[in-house]
């Protein structure tokens, strides 16, 4: 073990401190020392830490016996050899945990709340939820999987903040129930603005996130202080078109021009949605896979996703969805014969050129599809033309019915 630190040399004042490129600290060292035993480099590894805690602090000597530490700990790890040992796919409380190959140190695991130290530490990521632990950790985890909620429970907490109080609670965390206080004694209570509940701070960690609640009632999209497990709710349902603003708050519309805006262009393009389905040329250009992100955009014009008022509020959605609105508007108008042939002409002046339902000076009727000039429609105090034929005609075939 005194061989460890034997090979102490002097350095000039600009040491190169890039590990990379200063010395290769993956091969083995010369002069160190060199153990197959797994015993006998976890007694060296004490005893390099140990030394690193008597050394002068940011000398150059512990920056060194710190590098070798490092060292001991990769060689310690190869030795044991996790990659045979530990399983790629573990299943868990319904997360499916698989193996991380990243040597990322960036990570944190969610159990512990420690590093998660790639290099020399196996962890693994839950691919439904993301949460992220250690090797170790994992028969410690009490959490089970956020995505199974969603999938079960695809709706918000539509109420801000709904507390009730940490004597509900009975001075314990939410989650893990582990004691809490205001006073931090114990342990900190913290609030998830989502849920209005408290917790621990190993299951809150202080993120923030925009709380669906508030951006319905208030249009606010400040982000709030929210748990871990809320947090993960959040973003797997930032996506979900579950939220029918014209049932939850429909004076929303009344005070948020840009959403009248978007639910015009919604209803538009639901207008346009048949002349694709039916045009070959439409079909071989996949014009509708323009919304693929969007889905529910060629379904409904009344269900919104978190993410699609975040970005009607940010401007975005406006700008992309106006560009693909024009575009389908041209596919149909100009650049399709086909197209063009199933428009319409003002049965009321029979004069203009061929009219489309989506276009902003049209009236349709709601009876028979029919579309007119909206000035003729709303000045006609008579009944649509093509609805009055289509009653004569059926009184002709009763009486034809009856005259048989």
């Amino acid at each position: 073990i005194p061989e460890l630190f034997s090979g102490s040399r002097t350095h000039s004042s600009d040491r190169t401190m890039d590990l990379g490129l200063a010395e290769d600290h993956f091969s083995r060292p010369v002069g160190s020392f060199v153990a197959s035993d797994i015993e006998q480099l976890k007694l060296a590894i004490e005893e390099c830490k140990k030394l690193i805690l008597e050394l002068p602090e940011n000398s150059e000597r512990q920056k060194d016996t710190v590098v070798k530490l490092i060292h001991l700990r990769l060689k310690l790890q190869e030795l044991k050899d996790p990659e045979e040992d530990e399983p790629n796919l573990r299943i868990l409380l319904e997360h499916r945990f698989s193996k991380e190959k990243s040597k990322s140190v960036k990570q944190t695991c969610d159990k512990c709340s420690a590093i998660i130290w790639g290099l020399i530490q196996t962890w693994y990521t839950c691919t439904g939820c993301y949460y992220r632990c250690h090797s170790k950790c994992m028969n410690l985890i009490t959490k089970p999987c956020v995505r199974s909620k969603v999938s079960h429970q695809s709706e918000y907490e539509l109420s801000i903040c709904p507390e009730i109080g940490l004597d509900r609670q009975d001075y314990r965390c939410a989650e893990c129930r582990t004691p809490i206080s205001l006073r931090g004694v114990p342990s900190e209570a913290r609030q998830c603005d989502y849920t209005g509940q408290y917790y621990c701070s190993t299951c809150h960690w202080n993120d923030t996130a925009i709380i669906p609640a508030r951006v319905i009632h208030n249009w606010e999209f400040e982000s709030r202080k929210v748990c871990r497990s809320s947090l993960r709710y959040l973003a797997l349902m930032m996506s979900r078109p579950v939220l029918k603003l014209k049932e939850i708050n429909p004076l929303l519309f009344n005070f948020v021009e840009e959403l009248v805006e978007i639910r015009k262009l919604r209803q538009d393009i639901l207008l346009m949605k048949p002349y694709f389905i039916t045009c070959k040329e439409a079909m071989e250009a996949r014009l509708l896979l323009q919304l693929q992100d969007r889905q529910h955009f060629v379904e409904n014009d009344d269900m919104y996703s978190l993410q699609d008022l975040i970005d009607i509020s940010s401007g975005r959605l406006s700008c992309s969805l106006t560009e693909i609105h024009t575009t389908f508007a041209k596919h149909i108008k100009l650049d399709c014969e086909r197209c063009q042939a199933k428009g319409f002409v003002c049965e009321l002046c029979k004069e203009g050129d061929i009219l489309f339902p989506f276009d902003s000076h049209t009236s349709v009727c709601h009876d028979c599809s029919a579309v007119f000039h909206r000035d003729c429609y709303y000045d006609n105090s008579t009944t649509c033309p093509r609805c009055a034929r289509m009653t004569e005609r059926k009184q002709d075939e009763v009486s034809d019915v009856k005259n048989a």
